[in-house]
């Protein structure tokens, strides 16, 4: 589902990818592992399209993403939860889990909605709420939320337990869970193992940029 193969990527005249490589296949779960500042965050913005390689590839179901626009990407079924969330904060909450879907003509919104607010019904408990309203955890939730809304194929969740309360931690730990098996490949940056290690199939370190040691679950 997702091939990252030898990707370099400079920021500013900074090397923050140097040949970094992954995969994902359809039902796994990977986790991308790594301290503050090694690149996590930096290979999810450059699957979105945020940031451009200047060397490697990078494909999603068999597609070279360098053909594909960054506002068309949602269109592959790729879902994104930013570390910062994202939200927009004067929208309400289920305008903020639609907002992918009014832009990807292949999805069906109230459909992908009636789905994100079955495995979350929490969400639709505060449906009416402006972003701006929620708590930090109550945002990572909406912006878990507004990935399934489009994150069909792949699913990119950077950081979800940053700076979240213990309980809404592990709320999104069980909602994440649930995805598991499923057609769906999902990688989930973390720094902090706690809540996630027993998730992933397969582990990838990273560090300064580059490849570490790959860590995979003994079945």
């Amino acid at each position: 589902m997702l091939a990252v193969d030898g990707v370099h990527v400079v920021i500013q005249s900074v090397t923050a990818l140097r040949g970094f490589g992954m995969t994902a296949a359809p039902g796994e779960m990977i986790g991308l592992v790594g301290r503050n500042g090694a690149g996590k965050t930096t290979m999810m913005r450059t699957i979105m399209g945020h940031l451009a390689p200047v060397q490697g590839h990078i494909r999603v179901d068999g597609t070279d993403l360098r053909t594909v626009a960054r506002h068309h990407r949602a269109d592959l079924g790729i879902g994104y939860m930013p570390e910062d969330r994202g939200l927009i904060p004067a929208l309400t909450v289920e305008e903020n889990i639609l907002l992918p879907t009014w832009v990807t003509k292949r999805l069906d919104g109230r459909q992908r909605l009636d789905f994100v607010y079955g495995i979350m019904p929490e969400l639709k408990a505060m449906r009416e709420r402006k972003a701006l309203l929620l708590s930090g955890g109550q945002q990572k939730m909406v912006a878990l939320g507004r990935a399934l809304a489009v994150g069909t194929r792949l699913l990119l969740l950077d950081e979800p337990f940053e700076g979240v309360a213990p309980a809404l931690s592990q709320r999104l730990s069980e909602v994440i869970s649930a995805l598991k098996g499923k057609d769906l490949a999902v990688v989930i940056s973390q720094s902090d193992l706690n809540h996630s290690q027993s998730l992933f199939d397969r582990e990838y370190i990273i560090e300064r940029g580059a490849n570490g040691t790959m860590r995979e679950k003994a079945h």
